[in-house]
């Protein structure tokens, strides 16, 4: 549709769509007059203006208001009209700073990252992870102090996790060393779901000897690891942030129920894998807009999702920014791009 827009028509939109993400407001013929570099009188820019809401683009809330762009206005504006911006040097130093350090769990960075992005566009910032199915390549049991143990995974893939687990207050270092090498002994070169149904098939027939430690970590942390892998398995993290900020900002979206139904779809597995199949069909950043797209139908507000790879080029998780649609996409759309691809680095 951008094509049949001519030029006038399409400077009139980009500058109503450019002052509703500024202010939130609706956009009047005055203030377009005044932000265009031509003449032209308030009633030409009406005219315009009445036509774009004719082709769907834009709407008027009140009778006499303004005009506001809609979720289809805003769709054409992301993807024919938009100019993406840089994100600054200290942007890229934040960003990087968090999503490196190898001594770190991936759970960790995931946190800081979603935290930093949070921060840095001011609306909530979400990220979605797999449980990774990697072949362990190493696994270890640490003693830290009395009822507390450290157990530390490295896969094949060169992903380091470090988990802390409760134990017996009582517990020898010795029985530390029999849980790695009892587990090890099953485990490495294999993924954890893998060696599940064989571990807990010992467990039940009595044919290997365990200690206190060994049982509850194969009945409780390794059950909570391994997963099916089936659509109604929680073998998948989801990490929210910021969601105050979203919250914050009603006046744009003046409906609480609708941010309500948000995080109500977002906390449902099967949305967020419809979200990672789409940014697997595409390249690069993806922009969900309002009711425009049935992955979430909520109008009002959007979503800025970029996927990070492995070292296999296969996406293992994405983030991204949730907020009101008025939000500053050119600013917005390569700070996720950048941090997804900082944090695929991480899992390279």
């Amino acid at each position: 549709m951008i094509a049949e827009l001519n030029e006038r028509s399409r400077e009139i939109f980009r500058l109503i769509v450019e002052a509703y993400c500024d202010t939130g407001d609706p956009v009047g013929s005055r203030t377009i007059a005044r932000r265009m570099t031509q003449s032209l009188s308030p009633a030409t820019i009406r005219n315009v203006m009445a036509d774009l809401e004719d082709a769907g683009l834009l709407f008027s809330p009140h009778t006499s208001a303004g005009r506001l762009p809609t979720d289809a206005g805003l769709r054409l504006f992301v993807d024919g009209i938009l100019e993406v911006g840089n994100i600054s040097a200290e942007e890229r130093k934040q960003i990087e700073a968090q999503c490196a350090g190898s001594s770190r769990s991936v759970d960790q960075v995931l946190e800081e990252a979603t935290t930093t992005l949070s921060g840095l566009t001011g609306f909530a910032s979400l990220v979605f992870a797999p449980k990774t199915d990697s072949p362990l390549k190493h696994i270890e049991f640490v003693s830290l102090s009395p009822g507390r143990g450290l157990v530390v995974l490295v896969t094949e893939s060169g992903v380091v996790e470090n988990r802390l687990i409760s134990v017996p207050m009582t517990l020898p270092p010795s029985a530390l060393v029999q849980a790695t090498n009892f587990l090890s002994a099953r485990l490495v070169g294999r993924t954890i779901k893998e060696a599940h149904s064989e571990i807990v098939a010992e467990l039940e027939s009595h044919q290997a000897q365990l200690d206190e430690l060994t049982q509850k970590v194969v009945e409780s942390g390794l059950a909570t690891w391994s997963g099916d892998g089936s659509d109604t398995d929680a073998s998948g993290t989801l990490i929210v942030r910021g969601q105050a900020k979203l919250l914050e900002d009603v006046t744009a979206l003046t409906d609480l129920e609708r941010i309500r139904s948000l995080f109500e779809a977002l906390e449902t597995k099967n949305e967020m894998l419809k979200l990672l199949s789409l940014a697997d069909d595409a390249d690069g950043v993806q922009i969900f807009i309002g009711a425009d797209n049935n992955l979430f139908n909520v109008a009002g507000c959007s979503m800025i999702v970029g996927p990070y790879r492995n070292d296999t080029n296969h996406i293992v998780g994405a983030i991204g920014v949730i907020g009101p649609t008025r939000m500053n996409y050119a600013r917005i759309i390569p700070m996720v791009d950048y941090t997804a691809r900082m944090i695929g680095e991480r899992f390279r």
